[in-house]
């Protein structure tokens, strides 16, 4: 017989278990399922703005205990290394995934949430619920099933999500640093073929995480090849990588990153943070957005619980809140990267940034969200 929940959720990252933790303070069963063991690191630029910490405290999530650094100003380098500086009106802080993702789960597991370690082989909508299947063989129904699962998983082929088949150009490579760059700091930095996001996390950890061009890459025999002869024309990123000693016995990478359009909704399931497409290096804070999206949905399926309104309503609803709330940033977030890679544009954006500062301060308020408002 499959175990009964009412909410499934399917991966354990931020997007996953924030909206476990907003839906168990609601009184719902949450299973959470969550294939790899915690705590793990994950390539990310762990850097969160402040817009989050009013739904966190809201949520019961302290996290002064796991000593975040505090993150006050901005950094943008241009590929030459030209750079412009500003204050970050909200501000934000810088916390490893292999801390706040284990706090987390910890928290969820604590307050009730049912958290399995498994993979999750297929998941099968009929008759108004769902039949989720682990690759073990347990099998769980559910009312509801979000899926939180990251930006890549064989469930989308399984699902046969439209951005599967489409081939990505891009890489994802991360690691963490001893470093004496200033930790109320966060630089991203333009190169060839990508950017470079830089910022402290706990203990003064820095952390160091780029997106890069796989074709330009795969051209250099490794990746302290390709950062000495891609990264290092940077020379901002140059100075910051020759000063650093690595921590991570060797740099973790991800590939076939996709920033194509993802559906929030797809087969009635429920798609939050990555899984729904909330990424681009460029369009202000994933971690940020995924804890965002978290909170839209659940409010959702608990607007639904009160109402006894239809699921296409609350499908309808959690899309249309979706593009108002992040349609516009991401597009943003593409546009300026189109911008950025091109040479000629690069110049003109960057000294229209020395010159008049208040563009960056324009763009920041493009791409970064405001204090998300708790719950009554």
């Amino acid at each position: 017989m499959p175990i009964q929940t009412e909410i499934l959720i399917i991966g354990g990252g931020l997007a996953g278990l924030t909206a476990a933790l907003h839906l168990n303070k609601q009184g719902f069963d949450v299973t959470l399922i969550e294939k790899s063991a915690y705590p793990h690191h994950k390539v990310c630029g762990e850097y969160i703005s402040n817009e989050v910490l009013p739904y966190f405290n809201w949520l019961g999530i302290d996290l002064k205990n796991l000593s975040p650094t505090q993150i006050t100003n901005l950094q943008f380098t241009s590929a030459t290394g030209k750079q412009v500086n500003t204050t970050l009106p909200l501000g934000g802080f810088g916390l490893s995934r292999y801390s706040i993702d284990y706090y987390l789960y910890n928290l969820a597991k604590s307050r009730g949430v049912n958290v399995v370690n498994k993979e999750v082989n297929d998941v099968v909508y009929a008759e108004d619920q769902f039949l989720v299947e682990t690759t073990s063989g347990e099998r769980f129904k559910a009312e509801y099933v979000l899926g939180a699962y990251g930006k890549r998983s064989a469930i989308d082929k399984r699902l046969e999500r439209n951005f599967i088949n489409q081939k990505s150009p891009y890489l994802a490579i991360k690691a963490h640093y001893k470093s004496d760059f200033p930790s109320h700091l966060v630089s991203l930095n333009n190169f060839k073929g990508g950017y470079c996001g830089v910022s402290k996390v706990e203990n003064a950890i820095l952390n160091v995480c780029y997106l890069a061009n796989y074709e330009s890459f795969k051209k250099h025999k490794d990746i302290q090849a390709y950062q000495e002869n891609v990264l290092y024309q940077n020379k901002n990123l140059k100075k910051i990588l020759e000063e650093a000693e690595m921590i991570f016995d060797a740099p973790l990478t991800i590939s076939q990153i996709s920033f194509n359009q993802k559906e929030p909704v797809y087969d009635h399931m429920l798609m939050i943070g990555d899984t729904a497409g909330l990424i681009h290096p460029l369009c202000g804070n994933g971690m940020a957005m995924a804890i965002h999206s978290a909170k839209i949905v659940s409010e959702l399926i608990q607007k639904r619980t009160e109402n006894k309104t239809s699921r296409s309503s609350l499908e309808n609803e959690y899309s249309a809140n979706w593009q108002t709330i992040f349609g516009s940033r991401l597009r943003f977030g593409r546009i300026l990267s189109m911008i950025l890679q091109h040479k000629t544009c690069e110049r003109l954006a960057i000294n229209s940034m020395t010159a008049m500062p208040f563009v960056l301060n324009k763009i920041i308020k493009h791409t970064h969200g405001r204090p998300i408002k708790t719950v009554n």
